[in-house]
């Protein structure tokens, strides 16, 4: 299992709409709207790097009101 936190930025207004949209697709563990440089934090999770790359890019990218993503995988030392 590959997790990774996804900071988002969108555009003014919509980070609730946004981080309560992205909440209900599959994969997604958790999102939060958040102030500072991102307005919303997700948590998500698949079974490979592949497919967590394919979730962001073709589910979470395409949300109304995104601007800007950017994913952190989850790495254990």
């Amino acid at each position: 299992m590959v997790q990774a936190y996804v900071l988002i930025q969108t555009e003014v207004g919509k980070a609730s709409a946004v981080a309560e949209f992205i909440g209900t697709i599959p994969g997604v563990i958790q999102a939060e709207d958040v102030t500072g440089p991102y307005d919303v934090i997700v948590r998500a999770q698949a079974d490979t790097m592949d497919e967590l790359g394919r979730m962001v890019v073709a589910k979470v990218q395409q949300v109304d009101g995104i601007t800007r993503t950017l994913t952190c995988p989850v790495v254990h030392l």
